[in-house]
């Protein structure tokens, strides 16, 4: 059997599945990262304009086009990384830095001061825009920003976003428990697909989602809804409990999924039912009368 499979091996049938299937998965994973980025749109016009171009090549049989379209497939990679240049670094960051794995009591309290920022502005129509910072450093995102190191409460937070406040226009960063900067100009999203509804704040809201890692947190000034911003994709209209339960999935360190496993099989041990005594052994006749008690008289 060994050798029937070395003779397989060796005869190379497997090389071209593995080749398609290698192929298959680095092109859907490609369209996948381009797809809903600022450069999207560049990439689809760049291939339709390549692919015309090869067409009319090959029927036409230009030799010189034929060879200037075979050395240009060497610049593109050089394209790829100048056109995706933002992205890029987002995908390598994730992947070059660890989060920082905090206890859960704090992150917990940490999500419950945005949501009780979002529930009280809500409620008085007032527009909030908050970066919660994660793995990727905000700094070189956000263009300008008022340094303000103090401790993340609603209170705190109610205050900056205060009308004709000061520091009430741009966005807020997070990190962790504290109020880094305020009144950060983000950068816009140039998706032509969105609503023409959006205001600056959702725009901005995406754009600082598609070049970082960020959770921007949104409420809207002229209805007062709640929204969401995360790896370029926006989640509009969305309940207290709804944030809550995604900003727990997000920021909620995973190890303490396997102590909630070990509290949850902790109680379930607990809840067993004890095991019922063994019975006794049976007993001798000779044994049985004598422990039997004696006749009344």
């Amino acid at each position: 059997m060994w050798e029937t499979f070395l003779k397989l091996m060796q005869s190379g049938w497997w090389r071209a599945p593995l080749e398609i299937l290698i192929l298959s998965a680095g092109i859907y994973t490609a369209f996948r990262f381009i797809r809903g980025t600022r450069g999207a749109p560049v990439v689809t016009g760049f291939l339709v304009l390549l692919l015309a171009l090869t067409i009319v090549t090959v029927l036409l049989r230009l030799e010189v086009l034929t060879k200037l379209l075979g050395n240009f497939f060497g610049f593109f990679a050089l394209a790829v990384l100048v056109i995706f240049q933002p992205e890029l670094r987002r995908m390598l960051a994730e992947l070059g830095n660890l989060p920082t794995l905090k206890g859960v009591e704090e992150q917990r309290e940490n999500i419950e001061v945005i949501i009780k920022t979002c529930e009280r502005l809500s409620e008085v129509r007032i527009g909030a825009l908050m970066a919660i910072e994660r793995s990727i450093q905000l700094q070189e995102a956000v263009e300008s920003g008022i340094p303000v190191g103090c401790e993340a409460t609603p209170e705190m937070l109610e205050t900056i976003f205060f009308p004709n406040n000061a520091v009430h226009d741009g966005g807020v960063v997070l990190k962790g428990d504290r109020i880094a900067y305020a009144a950060c100009i983000f950068p816009l999203t140039q998706r032509q697909d969105l609503a023409r509804s959006l205001g600056t704040r959702h725009r901005a809201a995406i754009g600082l989602s598609e070049e970082t890692d960020a959770i921007v947190v949104i409420v809207s000034e002229e209805t007062g809804a709640i929204s969401y911003a995360y790896k370029g994709a926006l989640t509009r209209g969305v309940t207290l409990e709804e944030l809550r339960s995604f900003l727990t999935t997000m920021l909620v360190p995973p190890s303490n999924k396997s102590r909630s496993f070990r509290t949850w099989l902790r109680r379930r041990l607990a809840e067993e039912p004890e095991p019922e005594p063994a019975p006794a052994p049976a007993l001798h006749p000779r044994e049985q009368e004598s422990a039997s008690p004696p006749p009344p008289p």
